[in-house]
């Protein structure tokens, strides 16, 4: 009796500060808005750096160069963490994020910051997975959603005053420090995270607090591992694909003409190839729980920057925005996901797992429609403002929760895999996304009010077939089980 009544009562009691996790916490979210900032900041630092550095003929390939190594990043990350832990991919991916900044903030040619962009990149994919993992084997199932709800939060600061603070670097010290500066936090943020990890190892640990033999809820038996026919050398084979794929939409997105459409083309015949083979199986054709998840991820990511890319360009154009003044309206946004990943971590767990992704996919699909009623003289921004913000709650809903699925769906050695898959549906369908709405802004003389409709209205359908696929989440009951 004791033991049982013991259970809820820490789970009470206990939370994302307590004295033992206190250090994981602080430090897991420190380099989180590191990642958050840097990919951030860079944007604002790189034309300065171009210029300085004579090297625009390199300007597409310093972003996507770095994008590629970490789509192979986070698939090593993977294979690494299921069979070995996350303290390992943990130190190798600081390494390789604070070599590849010094590289960058000391190059003396643009090809040397480029090498370094890309060994920052892959430090960067190593991270993040491991971080998934860390939550998953570190912490209590209870505190997921507030951990992943941190995770969110952390992206809101560098959103609000990333670019503003490259810019005042850039402008007052330099550009170099834009990527010098970070290592000083990073390496103190992985020593907090240290002494957890000894404690935390591979195999059959618990997973989301439960035992690995236990029920998985809503499934009659315990999760087990997929069979997968490929080796990890395969694996990370069509990663390389993915990588390179990924590489030649962002340098694609950059060209205009025949140059750009063949690269766009040929990039995204390329993900078609090899995206599936690194996704659970079943993930196109919505196949019910982790594969759904998965979907669900890259179907909100690509609603929400297919139209996050369009905003800024659509007021400055129609609206006569400044700007700064579109910036503000693109940080209600941040703003907003920051109160509904605040939200989902406070709430009661709903009874269906379908809950809050379903909620979150509709408040997208609603408010990137708001936004686009804004192409229309009559309509005043600030229902364009206000839809924004509802999308922004949207995505705060949603992403942790579908973190926390990701976790819950996972058998013991396969957090890494999951965790990464996850990853790069998010990563890959912005990628595709962008590319397609850059061609569909210069596919005329300049774009207009059809152009930013057509873009808007893709994104709200991306976020529309999200919802009305988010009951797949919860997996079918095996028939016959005993």
């Amino acid at each position: 009796m004791t033991a049982t009544a013991s259970a809820p009562d820490r789970a009470t009691v206990e939370t994302i500060f307590a004295a033992r996790l206190r250090a994981m916490t602080v430090g897991s979210v420190a380099l989180v808005s590191l990642l958050a900032f840097e990919a951030l900041a860079v944007g604002t630092a790189m034309p300065t750096v171009a210029r300085a550095l004579d090297g625009l003929a390199l300007y597409g390939i310093a972003f996507g160069g770095p994008f590629a190594a970490g789509v192979v990043a986070m698939v090593i990350s993977g294979i690494w963490c299921d069979a070995r832990g996350p303290r390992w991919p943990m130190w190798s991916g600081l390494g390789g994020f604070v070599v590849g900044l010094l590289l960058a903030g000391s190059a003396i040619t643009m090809g040397t910051l480029v090498v370094g962009r890309i060994v920052q990149g892959f430090g960067a994919g190593l991270l993040s997975v491991a971080l998934y993992v860390i939550v998953a084997k570190a912490y209590p199932e209870h505190l997921h959603r507030r951990i992943f709800a941190a995770f969110a939060a952390a992206w809101v600061v560098p959103s609000l005053v990333g670019p503003l603070l490259a810019g005042l670097v850039v402008e007052h010290v330099g550009w170099r420090w834009v990527f010098l500066a970070v290592p000083v936090v990073a390496v103190p943020a992985v020593l907090l995270v240290h002494p957890g990890l000894r404690s935390i190892g591979a195999g059959r640990a618990t997973v989301a607090g439960r035992s690995p033999d236990g029920p998985e809820p809503g499934v009659d038996g315990p999760v087990r591992p997929r069979r997968d026919p490929s080796g990890p050398l395969t694996r990370i084979g069509w990663a390389c694909g993915a990588g390179v794929s990924a590489a030649l939409l962002h340098i694609g997105g950059q060209q205009r003409g025949a140059t750009a459409v063949a690269l766009v083309a040929s990039a995204l015949v390329g993900l078609l190839v090899c995206a599936p083979r690194l996704l659970p199986g079943g993930f196109l054709r919505a196949g019910r729980g982790l594969p759904t998840v998965v979907g669900l991820r890259g179907l909100a990511s690509g609603a929400f920057v297919g139209a996050e890319v369009v905003i800024p360009l659509m007021l400055s154009r129609e609206r006569g925005f400044s700007p700064t003044a579109a910036g503000l309206v693109l940080t209600t946004g941040a703003v907003a996901w920051s109160f509904g990943s605040w939200l989902q971590g406070r709430v009661r767990a709903p009874r269906s797992r379908a809950t809050l992704p379903r909620t979150g996919l509709a408040c997208i699909t609603v408010g990137v429609a708001v936004v686009g009623l804004t192409v229309l003289p009559a309509v005043p921004v600030g229902v364009g403002v206000a839809g924004w913000a509802v999308a922004g709650t949207g995505m705060g809903l949603l992403y942790p929760s579908l973190s926390v699925l990701t976790l819950e769906l996972s058998a013991p050695g396969e957090q890494g895999r999951n965790s990464s898959s996850l990853q790069l549906c998010d990563s890959l369908a912005a990628a595709a996304v962008l590319a397609l709405t850059g061609a569909v802004l210069a596919a005329g003389a300049a774009p207009g009010p059809g152009s930013y409709g057509v873009t808007l209205a893709a994104a709200a359908g991306l976020a529309l077939v999200g919802a009305l696929l988010a009951g797949r989440v919860v997996p079918g009951v095996r028939v016959g089980a005993a």
